[in-house]
């Protein structure tokens, strides 16, 4: 089996992990605040794991060319809009909606990725779009007009999470190969150089916002713990994954994220879900099935 198997199968496990942690969090923290949990909270965790990396390879950090510094700069700011409009969508739709609508990132990926970097999708894969397009609008709801469209904000920051975040993963790709070094070592280095940026913007944005946030980060230190070490397993996982293989597959494989999500639902939030929107997140995770094995 592939590497790149292996660490996209740990990245969703400790993302829905994750994702699960936040929602709590965003209880007691705003959005951003929450969002910047996972970036600060994860940062020495992340610094840890490169400098055991380098010395398990016995490798060096490689040179940060200006095309490095200029993909992962506006990574780790789509990224950050990503997750926090994930967090917001938290307020309007229950955890497995909002998920799977984040979750059409593998989709926009696909897309993204053929207008951006001319990398190309089979006929199967432009079917897969189809079907998960048609998924989305019975998941969120959405009806083709324009006052519909924004009474309905928590399907927005859901599909806004999904392209932040499809934004995210096509330049961390690009990032790392930029780096022409171990791929192992350059995930690892983009990995700690985009979570400095985010904690440091996360920091400074708070601090302007609402400093108390801050304060709140620390009175509730072990969610925000728990949401750092699973954020940074699963980043790793990302990361390295995308390094390895093509972004569209990565992500089409996350899905798996899509199950684990159904059962902390259920287990964890006590929520419920409507029989059409079982048929609309059914849809969607076909849809990414169909990318994975026919595209």
């Amino acid at each position: 089996m592939d590497i790149w198997i292996y660490f996209t199968l740990l990245a969703a496990f400790m993302q829905a992990v994750r994702t699960a942690g936040q929602k709590q969090l965003s209880g007691h923290l705003n959005a951003m605040a929450t969002t910047g949990v996972r970036y600060l909270f994860a940062l020495p965790f992340a610094w840890v794991y490169l400098w055991w990396l380098l010395g398990y390879r016995e490798a060096q950090v490689p040179v940060l060319t200006n095309e490095f510094l200029s993909y992962a700069l506006i990574a780790s700011v789509s990224q950050i809009i990503g997750t926090a409009c994930l967090v917001a969508a938290f307020k309007y739709r229950n955890f497995s909606v909002a998920t799977s609508l984040a979750k059409t990132e593998a989709i926009q990926v696909a897309i993204l990725g053929v207008f951006l970097f001319s990398t190309s999708l089979s006929l199967w894969g432009w079917f897969s779009v189809v079907v998960g397009v048609i998924g989305v609008i019975i998941v969120s709801k959405v009806k083709f007009s324009y006052n519909d469209l924004f009474k309905n904000p928590g399907a927005g920051f859901g599909l806004a999470s999904g392209l932040g975040l499809a934004i995210t993963t096509l330049l961390i790709r690009e990032s790392s190969l930029a780096l022409h070094t171990d791929l192992m070592i350059s995930a690892a280095v983009t990995l700690v150089f985009m979570i400095s940026v985010q904690s440091l913007c996360s920091v400074v944005y708070i601090w302007f916002q609402d400093k108390s946030q801050l304060g709140l980060m620390f009175t509730y230190w072990r969610l925000s713990l728990f949401v750092g070490v699973t954020s940074v397993l699963g980043s790793i996982g990302w990361f390295t994954g995308a390094s390895f293989q093509n972004a569209a597959y990565v992500k089409a494989l996350g899905q798996v994220e899509f199950f684990i999500t159904l059962f902390i639902t259920y287990r964890i939030f006590k929520e419920s879900i409507s029989k059409m929107e079982y048929i609309g997140m059914f849809l969607i995770i076909l849809s990414v099935f169909i990318l994975l094995l026919w595209a």
